[in-house]
């Protein structure tokens, strides 16, 4: 049983993603969660994924497990141009969805992802676990407090060394793209800033660079977006950097606050503020996003509690994205067919 006695929540896996491990299988393992089933392409590969991590059983295909009476969520860590695809297969069988990011290969799938997801009545969540850490409630409890005063700007940049070419992340039928797999969080966390900003950004500019080999994929995209309070804000990304960055730093008219890695703030937990009393670093904690974030997703299922993750904030992140790929000379990345 889970926390205070209550019925676990039945959980399907699709695929045997290593991102599993770290954004599923233990965080279930620390709330008490159950992991019903896994299907993957390979069966030999979901049996063995099964054994490692405690999963219950193995289901015979991805349209076997969202049709299993037994699971109530469906995860899903595929490829991103499958997400789509099976968030609405998901919908569809009435399961509740918690899909990784992107919700979808482009808006118009994402719109039609919302769709799903109303007439189902069931909960679907994009994964943006970073939101649900104490380091990004900080950064925005600064600017709520007044502390930074005005919001001016913002700037964030995630960046990792690059996948091996036969790495999906570099297949345009799959959607992949640096924009898709690591913008998406930049564009995000400078999206959420809308309440101490005076409403959404606006794309102000975009350019990228192509892979090479990799015709249409974007290696980095950088995008400009303007605030209605007149704040402006920069989301950058890169998929082949020469190391790992994932910082975002906020400006304001009175002082400054940096996280040195607001994606995965497991792995550093500073926030360094800077204001003229003096420089401070506060720590917020190592416990896993994905952690917080299972427990976010229970008690929104289990109860309602609100979220401030839903199939419409999905559409609004995929709008973004596609006018950042119009913008950077790139095309809309296609949907998957399966």
């Amino acid at each position: 049983m889970s926390e205070k006695g209550r019925e676990p929540l039945r959980i399907g896996v699709l695929g045997a993603a290593r991102i599993t491990e770290r954004s599923l299988v233990d965080p279930a393992r620390a709330t008490g969660h159950r992991l019903v089933a896994v299907a993957a392409r390979d069966r030999a590969r979901a049996e063995a994924f099964a054994a490692e991590h405690g999963v219950e059983r193995v289901a015979g295909s991805y349209a076997e497990l969202v049709a299993d009476p037994e699971i109530d969520v469906v995860y899903n860590p595929l490829a991103n141009g499958l997400h789509g695809p099976w968030n609405l297969a998901a919908l569809a069988a009435g399961k509740h969805v918690l899909s990784e990011k992107p919700s979808a290969s482009n808006a118009q799938e994402a719109a039609e992802v919302r769709q799903a997801a109303e007439k189902a009545g069931t909960v679907f969540m994009e994964a943006f676990h970073y939101l649900f850490h104490p380091v990004t409630r900080r950064l925005h409890e600064l600017l709520a407090s007044g502390e930074l005063g005005e919001l001016r700007h913002a700037e964030a940049m995630v960046a990792i060394a690059a996948p091996p070419d036969t790495d999906p992340r570099w297949s345009l039928p799959l959607a992949g793209g640096a924009l898709m797999d690591l913008g998406c969080y930049s564009l995000h966390a400078l999206r959420v800033l809308a309440p101490w900003a005076g409403g959404a950004p606006r794309l102000a500019g975009a350019r990228g660079g192509e892979r090479a080999g990799a015709p249409g994929v974007d290696e980095w995209l950088d995008a400009a977006l303007e605030f209605p309070g007149g704040a402006t804000g920069s989301a950058r990304c890169h998929m082949a950097y020469d190391g790992l960055d994932m910082s975002i730093r906020i400006v304001g008219s009175r002082g400054e606050a940096t996280a040195p890695n607001f994606v995965l703030p497991q792995m550093d937990d500073r926030i360094v503020v800077r204001t003229p009393e003096g420089e401070r670093t506060e720590r917020l904690g190592t416990r896993s996003s994905y952690t917080y974030q299972l427990e976010a997703f229970a008690a929104r299922v289990r109860d309602g509690a609100p979220v401030p993750l839903d199939a419409d904030d999905a559409v609004t992140t995929m709008e973004l994205i596609d006018a950042c790929y119009r913008e950077a000379g790139f095309e809309v990345r296609p949907r998957t067919r399966v």
